[in-house]
């Protein structure tokens, strides 16, 4: 990447290592708090800790990154001989993170332009690609910050959780919360749709709203050129078949990536959560 601009991200985009090292991309990162203790998410605690604590019934909750540490973050870019950086982040709905992003790049002594993906997962690292690929590109600040609009705005979530209880008790469940009447009889199937996790559908069983969360990607993807992203929390055995499957059937896939959401979205979805990002090229 040239060296006049400078990437930043968050540590929900869960974006694999390599393309993180290629792009030389930087990421702050998140905290889950389990009981009264502060754990860095990637650092100090892992998807599979954070389903134990879960599991267990521990107090789990999240916590954003302060403005100091984006200020540390833009202070590096610059003496890194960055002119510029472009931070994009997930959606200011779900999270402050966006909002600390913006106080930091107030008083950095470079231009900060902060992006709300109003995504999160690879929905938000796919964005975050582009960005760096624009750059690599040769295109400025305004052209950086387009790419990486560009690729959010086309790309969908969708998910299915064994419970909707994690998502209720930390306050992210928006309009899905009037399922929460018949959680015990259905299955739900949620997307992100305005920055925020809405309902999809609901479905009977876990085996049905699987399948039918193959369905919707498929339907998403069409003939068009799309990258794919299977997420799971402690559910590879889900994850991979469902992968599978889809590379079977997406015409015009070109990358298709699993992996398992970090503790931060891990602790808001609990485990089993399944999820595919469609995302067109």
């Amino acid at each position: 990447m040239p060296a006049h601009l400078a990437i930043v991200t968050d540590s929900t985009a869960y974006l694999p290592q390599d393309a993180v090292d290629r792009h030389r991309i930087a990421t702050v990162p998140l905290s889950v708090v389990v009981g009264d203790e502060v754990l860095v998410e990637g650092v100090e605690i892992s998807p599979k800790d954070v389903a134990e604590a879960l599991r267990a019934k521990r107090r789990v909750t999240t916590s954003r990154p302060g403005p100091e540490t984006f200020a540390a973050a833009y202070r590096a870019a610059a003496e890194a001989g960055a002119e510029g950086v472009v931070s994009v982040h997930l959606s200011a709905e779900l999270s402050g993170t966006c909002e600390a992003a913006r106080l930091a790049a107030a008083e950095a002594e470079l231009p900060v332009r902060v992006v709300d993906s109003r995504m999160v997962g690879m929905a938000l690292g796919y964005a975050v690609l582009a960005a760096a690929e624009a750059v690599a590109a040769g295109q400025e600040l305004d052209g950086v910050v387009a790419a990486a609009e560009r690729r959010a705005g086309a790309s969908h979530g969708f998910f299915y959780v064994d419970t909707l209880e994690y998502l209720r008790r930390g306050g992210r469940i928006g309009a899905a919360r009037a399922l929460l009447g018949s959680a015990l009889a259905v299955k739900p199937l949620l997307h992100l749709s305005g920055g925020r996790i809405e309902p999809l559908e609901k479905v009977r069983t876990a085996s049905r709203a699987i399948a039918r969360l193959e369905e919707i990607a498929v339907e998403q993807a069409g003939e068009a050129e799309v990258d794919i992203t299977v997420h799971h929390l402690a559910a590879e055995e889900r994850a991979e078949p469902l992968a599978e499957r889809l590379r079977e059937r997406v015409p015009g896939l070109r990358d298709l990536y699993v992996g398992e959401v970090g503790a931060v979205i891990g602790a808001h979805v609990g485990p089993g959560l399944l999820a595919v990002v469609v995302s067109p090229r």
